[in-house]
């Protein structure tokens, strides 16, 4: 990438915000309660996942009884409840580059496993709704991450090459998504640091948001 992005596509839990964890916490103390062990190396392995991808792999680590839905259900409640009196905890260097990206006028936008209303609901909550021109929810593509579907919507909707935008992910599976769809991407490790494999398909893997904007002036993607 010799020039700036044109557009750039954000991931939200873990990348925006630090909900994974949050997420996680609160799902394990549901998990303990209905009997099943609480994991982070098992949750790890869901992160980016939605719809039929996500209830298999569920079963997969839990087993075919596992009542994926209710669970999740119970989770998003407490979560919510959580944030709306709290609000999301905002990721280190994240509002600023948000606002050096809208001083340069390149549109941003989130896509994210998430469904579409609960994402708008978040970035409410922590203000930077005006940051992004749309968001693509998880239930509004065929195939979650690792598949490229939701980066290429996002190209798709934006009218921009993927070859000309960049993601920011923090998750393997949004890592090989975006590397699927031939866009650029940096990794913002959260709960678990990529494999040497993952790690090679990203242009850069970096502790924060804080130096994205030193990379873009740069222009070492």
């Amino acid at each position: 990438m010799r020039e700036l992005p044109k557009l750039m596509i954000f991931d939200m839990d873990g990348l925006l915000f630090d909900t994974e964890r949050l997420f996680m916490n609160m799902k394990n103390k549901i998990l303990t309660d209905y009997g099943y062990p609480a994991r982070q190396e098992d949750y790890v392995q869901t992160i980016g996942l939605s719809g039929n991808q996500l209830r298999d792999k569920l079963a997969e680590l839990y087993g075919p009884e596992y009542p994926a839905d209710e669970i999740s259900r119970k989770t998003r409640a407490v979560v919510n409840t959580y944030l709306e009196e709290h609000g999301p905890d905002v990721k280190p260097g994240i509002r600023e580059l948000l606002h050096w990206l809208r001083d340069r006028e390149i549109p941003c936008c989130v896509a994210s496993s998430t469904r579409h209303a609960y994402v708008e609901k978040y970035l409410r909550l922590a203000d930077l709704d005006d940051c992004f021109s749309f968001v693509i929810g998880g239930e509004e593509v065929s195939c979650s991450k690792p598949a490229p579907d939701i980066f290429l919507a996002a190209c798709k909707k934006a009218a921009a090459r993927p070859e000309d935008a960049c993601v920011l992910e923090d998750s393997e599976n949004g890592v090989r998504a975006a590397s699927a769809a031939g866009i650029p991407v940096i990794c913002i490790p959260d709960l678990v640091y990529p494999s040497p494999e993952v790690a090679a398909m990203a242009a850069a893997v970096v502790p924060s948001a804080d130096g994205i904007v030193r990379m873009l002036c740069g222009k070492i993607l």
